[in-house]
């Protein structure tokens, strides 16, 4: 660290980095036009050097971290920079062309310019919730290319000096549909980084280019120093952890994959080549993606006070194949790539569990359940796509009970509130609730999922889904037993009801008809028999555990189950 700068200033500096991000994050969302961004918050706000390293990204959505890395290291590698201007902006989605890590993520970035030299770059990622393709939603588990999965948008400016290029916007709306809301999303998206530039600039000026250099140099530096401390107190070791998905997307299964992570000295190694090649379906997961699942983990285990950039990326070394199920290349299906990057998380977890026991949590729900429907709206007769995820179980830890309802790992995302989707959309949700005995049983238990039956209103609809841990439960640890795995069951209760896949689409839901949405609970930790008798009858009392759990995995007599009021259903 340069005498120009001392500790007190380094954190003012990371701090305003972050709050830049922060603040993009509000005025996106704020502004955006779709429940996925405006209600749901599914979008990230980053800020960059001049050489693409991330200086700060706002806590939102872990998986976009590969998204903007993606694009940012493009526009810097690809682009000649006496091309680049104040006020341009560049685009992109695509995950084989530097643009993200699948179709629905667009990223836009901008770079911000000081004394005429671009000195660091604002980017932001939203999930739209249709960019075209062979179903509505764009995010179909068993779509067999990336062909099927809508629009590809390499990196292009879609500002020129401060100009919109209608030309490239319009050609992206007409391969959506509800494209007005498109629009809006979009526009939504260059407000957020016009106010990031803005923002950047602002610090510039106030401490001048000299100094900013040399903190964002320090501020990098310093998480490699942090980090490389973290892993020093680890012992130096081997370690190797497997986990499945329920299937390839397209009637395979179940599909296991593995990690060897090796901890050696200040450096953690993580080897995915002994992995299956890229399937058929629509699971196969991006290198960028590959790298933010990776970065996530190691940062959430090794030390969660990390400051979020690029720094600590240094000490973690990651080795894969191109081609494989975690590498994949084009034209490689990859829409329903979450899950996947959910298993390797589940896998960093799993590994580092053999040497750190009390920084780690069991299997989770790990599943970024999807349902996305589209039909004509018969309000309005106006065509709608609706979308939503579901949080479920997070896995106990050696010291406390699972989350419920919670999205885990690379989603951040919020539960859509039951208010805004029925305004929105020609639905109606007949019950939302925990659901008993989801949670694995443990010393601590694991978090509960929840259940969502959503009627259609007045009209038929189409809907595809895009889920995993039906087949393969989230796993306990040391004694703890697995979370209940999820389904999705059209028309329940019913005398025919049928359990779809957890990759499926172009099913058709008949008017009045109902879909429940069950997600994966977690696992939980430790051996049941030791859990304090007082947390078990808790959990009878307030419905999350059932009678014949509390026998059988809790150990309670009848005796004991007595003197205890139950809630039913």
């Amino acid at each position: 660290m340069s005498e120009k700068i001392n500790g007190v200033l380094l954190e003012v500096i990371g701090n305003t980095f972050m709050s830049i991000a922060e603040e993009m994050g509000a005025v996106l969302v704020k502004s955006a036009y779709s429940t996925n961004i405006k209600e749901r918050k599914d979008c990230s706000c980053g800020v960059f050097d001049v050489k693409g390293h991330t200086i700060a990204q706002a806590e939102h959505i872990p998986m976009h971290l590969g998204s903007l890395l993606g694009l940012i290291e493009n526009i810097v590698n690809n682009f000649d920079m006496d091309h680049i201007k104040p006020g341009d902006m560049f685009i992109a989605n695509d995950p084989y062309n530097g643009g993200g890590t699948h179709l629905p993520d667009i990223a836009v970035a901008s770079p911000v310019f000081w004394n005429g030299k671009v000195v660091a770059y604002v980017a932001n990622i939203a999930h739209h919730n249709d960019v075209g393709g062979r179903v509505p939603g764009s995010n179909a588990a068993d779509s067999d290319s990336i062909y099927a999965e809508g629009i590809r948008i390499p990196p292009v400016k879609i500002f020129n000096e401060g100009v919109l290029n209608e030309d490239i916007l319009n050609l992206i709306l007409l391969n959506c549909r509800v494209n007005h809301i498109r629009r809006g999303d979009l526009s939504a998206q260059f407000a957020c980084n016009n106010k990031g530039v803005q923002r950047v600039e602002d610090i510039f000026r106030r401490y001048g280019t000299e100094i900013i250099n040399e903190c964002m140099d320090e501020l990098l530096s310093y998480a490699e120093r942090k980090i490389r401390m973290s892993i020093k107190e680890i012992p130096n070791g081997m370690h190797e952890f497997s986990d499945y998905l329920d299937s390839d997307g397209v009637g395979s299964g179940p599909i296991k994959l593995n990690v060897e992570l090796e901890i050696l000295d200040e450096d953690i190694l993580l080897d995915f080549t002994n992995n299956p090649d890229q399937v058929k379906g629509a699971i196969n997961l991006p290198e960028t993606a590959l790298r933010a699942a990776v970065y996530y983990g190691v940062r959430s285990i090794i030390d969660p006070s990390l400051p979020t950039n690029g720094g600590y990326y240094r000490a973690i070394q990651i080795k894969t194949r191109p081609g494989c199920i975690l590498g994949c290349t084009a034209p490689a299906a990859c829409a329903g790539r979450s899950d996947t990057a959910q298993r390797v998380a589940d896998m960093v977890f799993g590994a580092m569990s053999k040497v750190v026991p009390h920084k780690v949590i069991a299997g989770s729900n790990s599943s970024i359940t999807g349902v996305y429907f589209g039909g004509v709206n018969p309000k309005d007769n106006e065509y709608y796509v609706y979308m939503e995820t579901f949080g479920g179980g997070s896995g106990a830890r050696f010291c406390k009970d699972g989350l419920s309802c919670v999205q885990v790992h690379m989603s951040n995302t919020s539960n859509l509130p039951i208010e805004s989707m029925e305004i929105e959309f020609p639905y109606m949700v007949e019950q939302y609730k925990l659901v008993r005995d989801s949670g694995g049983p443990g010393k601590y238990r694991g978090g509960l999922s929840m259940m969502k039956d959503i009627r259609v209103l007045g009209h038929s609809s189409e809907f595809s889904i895009k889920a995993d841990r039906h087949k393969t439960p989230p796993w306990g640890l040391f004694g703890g037993k697995p979370g209940k795995p999820g389904m999705i069951i059209m028309n329940p209760e019913t005398d025919k009801p049928v359990v779809i896949d957890s990759k499926k689409s172009g099913v058709v839901l008949e008017e009045n008809g109902i879909l429940r949405c069950q997600m994966p609970g977690a696992g939980g930790y430790g051996d049941p028999l030791e859990r304090d008798r007082a947390l078990v009858v808790k959990d009878l009392e307030e419905g999350y555990i059932s009678r014949e759990s509390a026998v059988r995995d809790y150990g309670m007599s009848e005796e004991e189950l007595a003197s205890v009021e139950i809630l039913e259903d």
